[in-house]
């Protein structure tokens, strides 16, 4: 069975260009991690879900705040190394939340401690420019990128 997650891409045009909105994993393996290491805000959904409103309610959980009330759009599915396929939804946004706070989720830490730790899904989250989200990104997710450049008509 194959895994999908939704997910939310919002995007602006800044003072530098094209920018978007992503958010750094949260969680021991990525603390010291900044490059390929962030991510849309996005997680699993269930066959019968709608991928939107899954999107839509993983970007709440991810970044403590509802997405803004735009139009959104499918930018696409994309397969991941891993197999999932993440089906992506953006949207034109000024999105400024107050802060940012993630739901937990729970993790044996140290490995073999017996130790169970909350860690955040999301520890950060901000606006960067396209350039800077090719090296940001989990490898798999560059060609959303190159997805929504074709979209709003960039090189």
């Amino acid at each position: 069975m194959v895994v999908r997650s939704a997910g939310i891409l919002l995007f602006r045009q800044g003072a530098n260009g094209l920018e978007v909105w992503i958010a750094h994993m949260g969680g021991p393996f990525w603390a010291r991690k900044q490059t390929q290491s962030w991510s849309v805000p996005k997680g699993e959904y269930l066959p019968d879900e709608d991928p939107l409103l899954a999107a839509l309610r993983e970007f709440a959980e991810e970044i403590g705040t509802p997405p803004p009330a735009v139009a959104y759009f499918e930018l696409g599915a994309f397969r991941q190394p891993s197999g999932k396929i993440i089906t992506v939804f953006a949207a034109e946004s000024d999105f400024q939340p107050e802060r940012i706070v993630s739901n937990t989720f729970p993790l044996e830490w140290p490995k073999g401690s017996g130790i169970i730790q909350d860690f955040p899904e999301v520890d950060d989250a901000r606006w960067v420019t396209e350039s800077e989200a090719r090296s940001k990104l989990v490898k798999g997710q560059l060609p959303l990128l190159d997805a929504l450049l074709e979209h709003v008509g960039l090189p």
